[in-house]
């Protein structure tokens, strides 16, 4: 079955405050979680998987169950399917303690980004060859925000935005707000080769202190 992502005609900020207050109980899975969701579904969904890591609070495990979310979801947006997640991943439990509050910050953060979302550059959230060069964008981040760097600052967080904006971006025709999307993938990119060059440089330095 194809997929087709509709103009959102309701603000991202009104649609995750509308999900986050339906979660209940003391733990939730990721598919009550696309339940709550609704018809406008899986771009939404990867908006919402990134609003804990908007925020320097660690959730442990999320960033592995969420960022093969949305590498499983950016995959069906390259090929026009719809997304095949695993029972494993869709079935694991995540505590609402700690997960709710995070997502209403991440969610209070993302309404001061409704202001300056509106139509424009069409060309880049419309034709279909783009929104799969899109989807890819976002598989990477998937892939950079599932790297095991949670006690580092901002290595979730940069890929988390770069995320939130092409989701926005996409659902909202805003192709300004998709650039940016790419310009933090691009910044994450950077941050994680700075880290990766600081690694090995430490590690060289202490293998030759011992040699």
């Amino acid at each position: 079955m194809t997929i087709e992502f509709a103009d959102s005609t309701e603000k991202m900020s009104d649609t995750l405050y509308r999900t986050i207050a339906s979660i209940e109980g003391q733990t939730i899975t990721l598919r009550q979680l696309m339940s709550a969701m609704g018809e406008q579904g899986f771009l939404f969904l990867c908006a919402l998987l990134t609003l804990p890591f908007l925020i320097p609070v660690s959730i442990p495990g999320v960033s592995t169950v969420f960022g093969a979310a949305i590498i499983m979801i950016s995959l069906a947006i390259i090929l026009n399917r719809m997304p095949w997640l695993p029972a494993r991943l869709l079935n694991r439990q995540i505590e609402t303690e700690k997960l709710v509050p995070t997502l209403r910050k991440g969610a209070d953060l993302v309404s001061k980004l409704d202001r300056f979302v509106r139509p424009r550059l069409r060309f880049l959230t419309t034709a279909g060859l783009v929104n799969r060069l899109n989807g890819a964008a976002i598989m990477y981040g998937g892939i950079l925000l599932m790297f095991p760097l949670g006690l580092i600052p901002f290595s979730n967080t940069l890929p988390g935005i770069a995320i939130l904006l092409l989701a926005i971006g996409m659902l909202q025709r805003d192709g300004m707000t998709v650039l940016a999307g790419y310009f933090f993938l691009v910044a994450t990119t950077l941050y994680f080769g700075v880290l990766a060059y600081a690694a090995y440089s430490a590690g060289q330095g202490l293998s030759g202190f011992f040699v």
